[in-house]
């Protein structure tokens, strides 16, 4: 039952100057439960009504029919709705109860989600400063689908442009064919940080890498086979990560992909007559919308980042007719999707507007930004791989008996990363600390799943009885602020959704742990008398929104720890 749109029913009875729709997107849930589970700020209807909203709200109650509700009162100016809480509480615990998919939503109308994402370069490895778009961009495909869409992952690899020319001129110079297939990525990346470190002595480097990725364009044999060792050594890496994580794809369409689909790109723009030349490059001049030139062809006729861009959203609109498409990029890169929806908005595309940039912040390690190109390099598996030894080494102090207890400890170490990177605003920068992200306690992902496990642990104590949904009353008023979050689950989804946002369903499985565990702690729920089922019930529930609040986060939920 939503008692939000009740609310907003009941009042649109007595305030004739707003539609339901808006009243309802008035209302507030107050953070302070005594002054109210909804509150409605009289405001809103101060200047139509030449009153002072304290008075306008009294006026408002005292025209409300409160059948159903424990009171309704004016407090100021706000109209304040008290739901009867022992009602209430049984319907929030049937609904989720009656449905597995509770918090669901059938928003979207099965409409296609593209969503560009991870994207690491070939010939480097995946770093932790690959961690964001990857865990992102996976969060919204799952908070997406929870919204009615269809989520399309896509994996844009980095497997084209000057870079390769600078590495293959490195390894040209500098390689060893037994040195890279003993270490393949590695070896590859020391290649990398050394031509960016002699380029700043001799430029003349950075003329012979744009050099080879024209030979790259061209098809020349050599560049051609050397291009496809490093993608099939890169890829080889990637998966293995991508399983630790437990993340796939729809798609590993890269950037070499659209090479044979940007001569199209070309006659459009020249269709559309904004194509330009400028010193001998072909640009397109942005000033109108208050954006710098793009740039599509160089002098030499290399294509750039932008030209593949432009193929890309042009493809995926005819493969998939998106509704929405998404780029879980870095903030760094603002500018550059604000040009691409302005070139495809001038070549003719109203669709442009569904594109989104869903920029993120930094990760940081000791305050300092990571870089491939300067060598400050934290691998995503070493993180892993120690949050999981870090995870286990707490298992063996708290609960040494636990069986499969490396199951679990995979399960926790990895979840503790993907939940830190995820309870962080996404626009934020952070600092990384390991230590801290895997603790039992505080804001953290084994914190969330350890009160998980703790309501598996008493339902298990109970001998996971069937659940009577007819008997869900339970007096104890203490249980209301947890069955209050749990009706909040929904919405909470479509927030999430709105604003492309993971913490926010991050931070209420925070705040629904922190609540739960605050009643066990003071309550009995094993007692046995009239109202053990109601409790299990509520057991049950917050056990069923938390694991599936985690999976939304690509955050396993472990039974036992």
């Amino acid at each position: 039952m939503d008692y939000k749109e009740s609310v907003a029913q009941l009042l649109d009875a007595v305030i004739p100057e707003l539609d339901a729709a808006t009243i309802q997107s008035k209302i507030e849930i107050p953070k302070d439960s005594n002054k109210g589970d909804f509150a409605f700020p009289a405001f809103n209807l101060a200047k139509e009504r030449h009153q002072a909203p304290n008075q306008i709200a009294i006026e408002i109650v005292e025209k409300l029919d409160q059948n159903g509700f424990e009171k309704i009162e004016a407090t100021g100016p706000y109209v304040n709705f008290f739901l009867d809480k022992t009602e209430a509480g049984k319907n929030f615990l049937n609904d989720i109860l009656t449905n597995a998919d509770y918090g669901h939503n059938t928003d979207g109308e099965a409409g296609h989600v593209t969503i560009d994402m991870s994207s690491p370069n070939i010939a480097k490895p995946m770093s932790m400063g690959h961690l964001r778009s990857t865990v992102i961009g996976n969060s919204l495909a799952e908070i997406s689908a929870a919204n009615g869409y269809q989520p399309v992952k896509i994996n844009h690899l980095g497997d084209w442009g000057t870079q390769f020319g600078k590495l293959m001129s490195a390894y040209k110079r500098w390689g060893s064919e037994a040195e890279v297939k003993a270490d393949p990525i590695n070896t590859l990346v020391k290649y990398y940080i050394r031509f960016h470190e002699e380029a700043k002595e001799n430029p003349e480097l950075d003329e012979e890498g744009r050099h080879w990725f024209k030979k790259l364009e061209d098809g020349d044999e050599e560049a051609t086979e050397l291009w496809k060792w490093f993608r099939e050594e890169s890829l080889k890496e990637f998966m293995d990560i991508y399983k630790i994580l437990d993340i796939d794809f729809d798609s590993f369409n890269g950037e070499a992909f659209y090479n044979d689909k940007m001569d199209e790109v070309v006659d459009l723009l020249e269709e559309a007559g904004i194509l330009e030349e400028s010193q001998g490059a072909q640009v397109v001049d942005l000033e109108d919308a208050g954006l710098n030139v793009a740039m599509i062809k160089r002098t030499d006729g290399a294509t750039l980042y932008m030209t593949r861009d432009l193929a890309a959203a042009i493809y995926r609109k005819r493969q998939y007719n998106f509704v929405k498409s998404l780029y879980v990029v870095g903030g760094e890169q603002r500018e550059h999707f604000q040009q691409l929806k302005a070139i495809l908005k001038k070549m003719g595309y109203a669709w442009s507007d569904d594109i989104e940039h869903v920029a993120f912040g930094l990760i940081t390690v000791d305050g300092k930004k990571l870089s491939t190109r300067s060598g400050r390099i934290i691998l995503l598996k070493d993180v892993l791989d120690d949050s999981i030894n870090l995870a286990r080494e707490q298992i063996e102090e708290k609960n040494p008996a636990l069986e499969h207890k490396d199951e679990v400890a995979y399960e926790v170490g990895v979840g503790a990363v993907v939940f830190h990177d995820l309870m962080n605003e996404r626009l934020k920068n952070f600092d990384f600390n390991l230590e801290e992200v895997v603790r039992f306690e505080g804001d953290t992902g084994p914190y969330v799943q350890y009160a998980n496990a703790r309501a598996q642990s008493l339902l298990a104590k109970a001998g996971n009885p069937e659940i009577d949904t007819t008997a869900l009353t339970i007096s104890d008023e203490a249980v209301w602020e947890v069955e209050k979050l749990l009706s909040e689950f929904p919405n909470t989804i479509r927030r999430a959704w709105r604003e492309f946002e993971p913490s926010i369903i991050a931070k209420y499985a925070l705040n629904l742990a922190r609540t739960f565990n605050k009643y066990y702690a003071n309550s009995k729920i094993l007692e046995e008398d009239a109202e053990l089922n109601a409790r299990l019930a509520l057991v049950t529930s917050v056990s069923q929104v938390l694991t599936e609040s985690l999976r939304l986060l690509g955050v396993k939920a472990p039974k036992e720890m």
